[in-house]
């Protein structure tokens, strides 16, 4: 195995650099470290004085007792250079997840605390889940959807934690539907909302199906000015009505969006599956602004796609 000298020193290096830069953007989460030292195959993300540490199946051959060891001293290695302390460093070992799981319960209690991201304050939780319940990797759009909510009507699809809400909410949304199938994120995203002093009554929270709501929209005749659709790359969860395959659903996605804009309404639409393709006939449609929407402080630049799509007027 390699010396861990080779992760400290790049580790350091990198967060000299990037710390600066989050504070002059005030931001308290960021990556600090992304495989950079191949031997090293771990990201690190800071969430305030805390830090997310994330293990890559390398496929290396070690003992259960080796490996763990390791992981150990790139562990409190990583505490020292941060200068945090090392229980507040949570290490998760990370495979190539499908559909649901990436919402899945680790079996872990973990502790929920506060962080701020330009102003805004969201609930998170480093260890109980997967994922910490902010993706940092959607922090420039959640940026232009504030931008761009002044006086809005917001529809946020697989909301997740509502963290876009919230940001649509600080930007003067008139108001907004939150919709998710999980009361585990739909009730974090209430807490995040009580957070940042938005009125629930304006910006209210729905359990449902995406499909079977927009399905509803659609009949009722709903409209929106600004849509956010961030649909997982596969899912097959119980309380669907079907499984979810983005590559194969999107398009009836995208266009049920569409139907649902006022003439110049907006909606973004990501996805983080590697493989992904925009249909032929969505594709004119759209605009792709990845290049925009991946933050500067992550090396790997396919973490997402992301599309604007504006209604014709």
């Amino acid at each position: 195995m390699a010396d861990i000298a080779s992760y400290r020193n790049r580790l350091l290096k990198n967060y000299r650099h990037w710390g600066k830069w989050a504070r002059r953007q005030e931001l308290a989460c960021y990556r600090v470290y992304d495989r950079d030292v191949p031997e090293f195959p771990v990201i690190v993300d800071i969430y305030g004085e805390h830090a997310h540490l994330q293990e890559f199946d390398t496929g290396w051959q070690q003992s259960e007792d080796e490996h763990a060891a390791w992981l150990e001293t790139i562990r409190l290695a990583s505490a020292e250079v941060l200068g945090i302390a090392p229980a507040a460093v949570v290490l998760k070992r990370r495979e190539r997840q499908k559909g649901s799981e990436q919402y899945e319960k680790t079996g872990e209690k973990g502790e929920d605390f506060v962080v701020t991201e330009h102003g805004l304050k969201f609930w998170v939780n480093l260890g109980a889940y997967l994922d910490t319940g902010l993706f940092l990797d959607h922090r420039n759009t959640r940026r232009r959807v504030m931008l761009e909510a002044a006086g809005k009507r917001f529809l946020n699809l697989f909301s997740y934690t509502g963290a876009f809400t919230v940001y649509a909410a600080a930007g003067g949304a008139r108001e907004s539907l939150t919709v998710d199938l999980s009361n585990t994120y739909l009730d974090w995203a209430g807490r995040n909302f009580e957070l940042n002093g938005m009125d629930q009554t304006r910006h209210q929270r729905v359990r449902a199906d995406v499909f079977q709501f927009l399905q509803n929209a659609m009949a009722d005749r709903e409209r929106f000015d600004l849509i956010v659709m961030d649909p997982p790359s596969f899912s097959n969860s119980k309380k669907m009505l079907g499984v979810l395959d983005v590559q194969r659903d999107h398009g009836w996605l995208v266009e049920s969006c569409l139907e649902l804009l006022n003439p110049g309404g907006v909606l973004y639409f990501s996805n983080n599956l590697r493989s992904f393709k925009l249909d032929d006939h969505i594709a004119p449609l759209g605009q792709d602004i990845s290049a925009q929407s991946v933050p500067e402080d992550f090396r790997n630049k396919r973490i997402h796609q992301c599309w604007r799509f504006v209604k014709a007027g």
